[in-house]
């Protein structure tokens, strides 16, 4: 899609002069993908506001790139950056005039900084924050295509492997089991390590699967995605093995709640502490605030967690076609915990015939039910 990326490398440059930059060296992995379309551990991108982009890659890489950025000019070296920083000076002391070259200053050691500066003797090295990730959060169809097959892929595999939550198997078992289903079913590989916490193990956000067996009247709090051309999905479900205790329905349903309160406040305009409010406000009210410890979500797409983040203390607001999680949970230390996650779209919905307001939805991209499965 070499078209799609030089659309995006357009953005990027309009984005650079507001930081004094005449250049940018992009050396984020993701976002070099993003900008170019190339997959490489070995990979940065030098982007001028005035003249070509330059693509660097180690020769491991080198055919890959020719196939899949024949628009760009490419540089094979195994120090990337040094190879960029060298192909900058020459444009200076051709055209002059470079003074300074933004860097993503989230991403660069202390030592590349300090290498990157010696060999760019005279040219000013300007951070760049989040720049380039703010690119990243509104997404294009073809994005959110790729992220609702991912979802579904997440949903059929996990629907697949439903039967395995039984007393005698573990989490381990489970999860490798889950994350099986979905390369066979199209996955590239899981989005992260799937989580599988199960009775006292679901008071623990991100437990780690282990060796323990399942048990009538457990809790499985299971947070699984698939990955799909680099698109991540994100969902968790919380299960019943046997008919759970009154306890256990009751913050079930606390959590349910919130997390339909914070679906319906994740529209555009929306303030992220807002629709974080939405949600905790009413598990607070409950009397559980002290047991929902994260944020209620965050951006998916080329990262399985990226901008906006939705939580208390965040800034920012939802904007049309960002995909986000909505996450809450309930975690009693010893006794076990729920969590209910879906990833939606943010989207400006039409409204309804001759209505002055435009209706705002979200498109929900995980479809398995939300309601407390008993198995």
């Amino acid at each position: 899609m070499p078209q799609v990326h030089a659309i995006r490398r357009e953005r990027a440059v309009g984005a650079l002069p507001a930081s004094g930059a005449g250049a940018a060296l992009v050396t984020t992995g993701v976002n070099v993908r993003y900008l170019t379309g190339l997959v490489s551990s070995n990979a940065a991108l030098l982007l001028p506001v005035a003249g070509p982009a330059v693509l660097a890659t180690d020769s491991r890489y080198a055919g890959t790139a020719e196939r899949d950025c024949p628009d760009l000019e490419l540089l094979i070296a195994r120090d990337v950056e040094a190879a960029l920083a060298g192909r900058a000076m020459a444009g200076r002391a051709l055209a002059g005039g470079l003074a300074a070259i933004g860097f993503e200053d989230g991403e660069m050691t202390v030592r590349r900084h300090r290498e990157l500066a010696g060999a760019l003797a005279g040219v000013d090295l300007v951070p760049l924050g989040g720049a380039i990730d703010e690119l990243r959060q509104v997404k294009d169809e073809a994005e959110i295509e790729l992220l609702a097959t991912a979802c579904a892929i997440t949903g059929d595999a996990f629907t697949a492997v439903l039967g395995l939550l039984r007393p005698g198997v573990t989490e381990r078992e489970y999860a490798v089991a889950l994350e099986r289903a979905m390369v066979d079913l199209g996955a590239e590989e899981p989005a992260f390590g799937t989580i599988v916490a199960s009775g006292p193990n679901g008071a623990i956000p991100h437990h780690v699967p282990g060796d323990r067996a399942f048990e009538a009247g457990d809790l499985v709090t299971i947070d699984c995605g698939a990955r799909c051309e680099g698109y991540h999905a994100d969902m968790t479900r919380t299960v019943s093995i046997g008919e759970p205790s009154g306890w256990q329905r009751e913050i079930y349903q606390i959590v349910a709640q919130a997390q339909a309160a914070g679906v319906a406040a994740a529209r555009p305009g929306a303030d992220v502490q807002d629709v974080d409010a939405a949600a905790r406000d009413l598990i607070e009210g409950a009397g559980y605030g002290a047991n929902f410890s994260h944020g209620l979500g965050h951006g998916v797409g080329l990262q399985v967690h990226e901008a906006p983040i939705i939580g208390y203390g965040r800034t920012g607001t939802l904007r049309d076609r960002v995909p986000i999680t909505i996450e809450p949970g309930i975690y009693l230390p010893g006794r076990g915990g729920v969590r209910i996650e879906d990833t939606l779209v943010v989207r400006a919905g039409a409204g309804t015939t001759g209505s002055a307001q435009m209706a705002q939805t979200a498109q929900t991209l995980t479809t398995i039910t939300r309601e407390l499965l008993v198995l």
